[in-house]
C-alpha cells in the first residue's frame, strides 16, 4: 500500500486479550499515531523499540494516573501489522481496562478497530497473504489437536514457502520465454535450453503434491463416520457409546430411527462427525421411514469411514464389519472386523483404535497440510495452466499458459479479484485480532 494512502488512514485500537476480568489486558494500537498516543498516555519519551517498559500511564484531559503497566513499542513495517504499533500491558480489571480504552478513544486521529481490522492491516501492507490469514482464522476457531496442528502449519507459512517458490521458477520460465519471442533477433538473447521442459515438468510436480493433500473440511467438519445396518443391530446404542452421551433414541421398537442423527465428537485430538441412520430394509410401505431409507443409503455413499452393523456378506465395500451386541449373541469372528457390546463397553478401545487408525489415512500426516476448497480450486487451475503450457509446442501459446498460471497463483495468494471473500474472512475474526 502506498505511504500517502497509509498515512491517510485512521489508527486503530482495541483489547486483544480476552474480556475483562483478567490478570492482564493486552490493548494494540496500529497505525501512523500509534507512537504519539503512546506519548500522550506516558508524557515521557518513547520506549526502546521492541523492549518492554514499565511506565505510569495517565488520562491526557484529567491528568489522573490509569495504570502502572508494560509498554512495547513496535516501529513498523517491523510489526504484526506492517504499520507502527503499540501493545498496553495492563493490569486486566474492567474498570482500568475501560478507562484505558475511553481516553485513547478520545486521542486525536484514533478509532476502535473493526472485526479482523488488525489482520486485514498485516495482509494489506504484505506481511501475511491470503493463505495465512485463512490459517489464523482456522486456529482462532480450532476446536481439537488435528485443526490446530494444521492451522499452525499453514499459518507459519508452510504452503506461503512454497508458493513463493513456484512464483519465482514461474516467473524465470516466463521471463525466458518472453525474452526468446520479444529479442529473439538481438544478439545477447539465446534460444530456450532444452532444460525448459525439465524445469517446467518439476514445477508440476511440486504443485501435484500439494494438490494431493487432504482436504480441510474433514478437520473442520469431523471425518464423517456412518453407522448402517437393518433395524435393530445397535446402531443407536453404539452412536451414543462413541459420543459419550444419548444423542440417539434408543428403543427396542424397530424403525426408532428414520432420519440421519449427527454426532460430533473429538477422539484422541481427532473430529469425527457420527452419523446414526435407519435401519435398511425392503419390506416397508410407511413413507416416511422410505424417506430415512432413502437418506441412509445416500448417507453410506458419503462415508469417509463405515460402520456395518448387519450380515458381513452384505456389507459394502471397505466397511469395517461390527458384531454389535456381543453380550447378548454369539459371532463368527473370522467374518467381522470387530466384535463389541456397546452397552457393557467390550470391544470398545478396539473400535476406537480401529477408528483413529483408519483417520490417520485421511488426515494430513505429520508435517502435511490439508488445503480448503478455495486453495484447491486455485491449484487445480494453476495445474491446469501448467499442463496446458507442456502440450503446447507454440511459443506464444506456452507464453500464454503461463500467464494463466501467474494469475492462479495471484488467486492463491489473495492479490486478484478476493475483495468479497476477504469481507467475509477478515469480517470473522474478533475485534482485537
Amino acid at each position: 500500500m502506498p505511504a500517502a494512502a497509509e498515512n491517510k488512514r485512521p489508527t486503530i485500537f482495541a483489547l486483544s486479550s480476552g474480556a475483562p476480568p483478567a490478570g492482564v489486558a493486552v490493548v494494540r494500537i496500529s497505525g501512523t499515531h500509534a507512537g504519539s498516543a503512546l506519548d500522550r498516555l506516558t508524557g515521557r519519551a518513547r520506549p526502546a523499540p521492541r523492549r518492554a517498559t514499565l511506565r505510569t500511564l495517565t488520562d491526557p484531559d484529567s491528568g489522573l494516573a490509569l495504570d502502572r503497566a508494560l509498554l512495547l513499542w513496535l516501529p513498523g513495517p517491523g510489526s504484526a501489522t506492517g504499520e507502527d504499533m503499540a501493545e498496553l500491558h495492563l493490569h486486566g480489571g474492567r474498570a482500568v481496562t475501560s478507562a484505558v480504552l475511553a481516553a485513547l478513544a478520545r486521542l486525536p486521529g484514533l478509532r476502535t478497530a473493526e472485526a479482523g481490522e488488525f489482520t486485514r492491516r498485516a495482509f494489506e501492507t504484505g506481511r501475511i497473504d491470503l493463505n495465512e490469514a485463512e490459517a489464523l482464522a482456522d486456529l482462532l476457531a480450532a476446536e481439537t489437536e488435528a485443526q490446530r496442528r494444521n492451522a499452525m502449519l499453514l499459518a507459519d507459512g508452510a504452503l506461503s514457502r512454497a508458493i513463493a517458490g513456484w512464483q519465482a521458477e514461474l516467473l524465470s520460465l516466463s521471463a525466458r520465454l518472453e525474452a526468446q519471442l520479444d529479442f529473439a533477433d538481438e544478439e545477447d538473447v539465446t534460444p530456450l535450453d532444452p532444460g525448459f521442459a525439465a524445469e517446467l515438468a518439476a514445477l508440476s510436480a511440486g504443485i501435484e503434491r500439494w494438490r494431493n493433500s487432504p482436504p480441510a473440511e474433514r478437520l473442520r467438519d469431523g471425518i464423517r463416520v456412518v453407522l448402517a445396518g437393518p433395524p435393530n443391530a445397535g446402531k443407536s446404542t453404539l452412536l451414543n457409546a462413541l459420543v459419550g452421551r444419548d444423542a440417539a433414541i434408543v428403543t427396542p421398537i424397530a424403525g426408532t430411527t428414520r432420519d440421519l442423527i449427527e454426532a460430533p465428537a473429538a477422539i484422541g485430538g481427532v473430529p469425527f462427525l457420527f452419523v446414526d441412520t435407519a435401519g435398511l430394509h425392503e419390506a416397508s410401505i410407511d413413507v416416511v421411514e422410505r424417506i430415512g431409507i432413502d437418506r441412509a443409503e445416500h448417507a453410506i455413499r458419503a462415508a469417509d469411514i463405515l460402520l456395518w452393523l448387519g450380515d458381513p456378506a452384505d456389507a459394502p465395500d471397505g466397511a469395517i464389519r461390527i458384531g454389535a451386541q456381543s453380550d447378548r449373541r454369539s459371532f463368527d469372528m473370522a467374518r467381522y472386523d470387530q466384535l463389541l457390546s456397546a452397552v457393557a463397553g467390550d470391544g470398545m478401545g478396539d473400535l476406537i483404535t480401529l477408528l483413529l487408525n483408519r483417520a490417520a489415512n485421511l488426515l494430513p500426516s505429520e508435517g502435511e497440510a490439508a488445503l480448503s476448497a478455495r486453495q484447491r480450486e486455485a491449484l487445480d487451475r494453476l495445474a491446469e495452466a501448467l499442463a496446458l503450457s507442456a502440450s503446447e509446442a507454440d511459443p506464444v501459446l506456452i507464453a500464454e499458459s503461463l500467464r494463466l498460471a501467474r494469475v492462479a497463483i495471484d488467486r492463491l495468494t489473495g492479490h486478484a479479484g478476493t475483495e468479497d471473500m476477504l469481507d467475509g474472512l477478515f469480517g470473522g475474526f474478533c475485534i482485537g485480532k
